[in-house]
């Protein structure tokens, strides 16, 4: 049997970025690895952290939804005393001994090995996976230092890719002075916005409880794609001249009861008169947005009726809903980390130029999907096509078409 090949990224990822995210996967793509560790530090002996542990934590494991060979650990932060980088690989050759351990760096953290706790004893444990990035150490002294490094034992490994071009530093610059992040997951960018880190000015007053909550509540690829749902949300508002901070609460709660067991939401369903409908009552994903309000206005304390609308028909819409709905039903339909699908780009590009008709392309793309596979189109989704239909904004367009 081969043996296991772990791959291990460390740092403080204050934030984690998309260098971050280049770097593991060029390794588990180039070097065979089997799966990555991302282990946050509890804090750094050599730089103090910018935002605490927990923070950094659910931005991780946000971060990691991107591939499911990114496993995000808690191996150091939860660690008493200072957690040293040989202590973890120690645990985890305790714990896997036949396992290979393949330990990632820049190539200007080879420049600061010299400085870990018992590099002596690092070395043989690990091979250094070592990826190029934009600095300003001459080569000539990094191939000096890394010729040293392998007289005393070390084994070191370049990994092909192209330099790595984000900071940690330079991001949190741009975030402080309001400056778009392309380096940045949107989700860990909606993250940081909503709590305000880094110097931004938080979005929302009750962030630090509604993040808590859903971050127990969810799974993580969900928990992401809340995050990316309130941002789009958020961004389509802006745009179409409706309230944002509505829509990014709408967006943020949506999915509020999506991992909650079906037979809980059934039992809230009946208990509170959410509907009688056993099409309804027998299926997770018409379920939860009905089961969502009501989980949003008694355990998140939601009581806006017109965000409480938006969570409640966001799946499938609801002839006569409101503009702040469109805007949620589109972002939890077309927001980043969404995986392609026929229509997709049409329907974002549509986005910005009329909610309407995006929300009715993208209605009709899911119903057309639906019925090609012989499942089950609730008539509320039909009833919001025709009336999306008789909408000014829709009828015009087809006349200028037409003509």
């Amino acid at each position: 049997m081969a043996k296991e090949r772990i791959g291990i990224l460390g740092g403080t990822f204050d934030p984690m970025h998309e260098g971050h995210l280049q770097m593991a996967v060029s390794a588990l793509d180039h070097c065979r690895l089997d799966r990555l560790l991302v282990i946050p530090a509890a804090d750094d002996a050599y730089k103090p952290c910018i935002v605490g542990r927990e923070d950094r934590w659910k931005m991780v494991v946000t971060a990691c939804t991107q591939d499911q060979r990114l496993i995000p650990s808690r191996l150091e932060m939860d660690r008493e005393g200072t957690a040293y980088t040989v202590d973890t690989l120690l645990a985890l050759k305790m714990e896997r001994p036949k396992a290979s351990l393949f330990y990632l760096l820049g190539a200007d953290g080879v420049m600061k090995l010299q400085r870990w706790h018992r590099l002596e004893d690092v070395l043989p444990l690990c091979t250094f996976l070592v990826c190029p990035r934009v600095g300003n150490v001459p080569l000539d002294v990094f191939h000096a230092e890394l010729t040293r490094l392998r007289a005393l034992g070390g084994r070191f490994s370049m990994i092909r890719m192209p330099p790595l071009p984000y900071s940690s530093t330079e991001l949190r610059a741009q975030l402080a002075a309001g400056l778009a992040t392309p380096g940045l997951y949107s989700p860990v960018r909606e993250y940081i916005a909503l709590k305000g880190l880094y110097g931004m000015a938080p979005h929302m007053d009750r962030a630090e409880e509604w993040i808590e909550k859903l971050f127990a509540a969810l799974n993580p690829r969900r928990f992401a794609h809340s995050l990316s749902v309130a941002n789009y949300a958020r961004r389509l508002a802006r745009i179409h001249g409706i309230d944002q901070r509505q829509a990014e609460e709408a967006g943020l709660l949506h999915d509020c009861a999506k991992c909650m067991p079906l037979k809980e939401m059934q039992r809230i369903a009946i208990e509170h008169s959410l509907t009688n409908d056993p099409t309804i009552l027998s299926s997770n994903a018409l379920m939860h947005s009905l089961v969502g309000a009501w989980v949003a206005r008694n355990t998140y304390g939601m009581a806006d009726p017109e965000v409480l609308e938006a969570i409640a028909y966001h799946n499938t819409g609801h002839a006569g809903m409101s503009r702040l709905a469109m805007c949620v039903c589109l972002a939890d339909s077309i927001e980043p980390t969404r995986a392609s699908y026929p229509l997709l780009e049409q329907v974002r590009v549509l986005s910005e130029l009329s909610l309407e008709r995006a929300l009715l392309m993208s209605l009709e793309g899911t119903a057309d999907y639906v019925r090609q596979r012989g499942k089950y189109l609730h008539p509320r989704t039909q009833e919001t096509i025709a009336w999306l239909k008789t909408l000014p904004e829709v009828r015009n367009q087809k006349k200028e078409t037409r003509s």
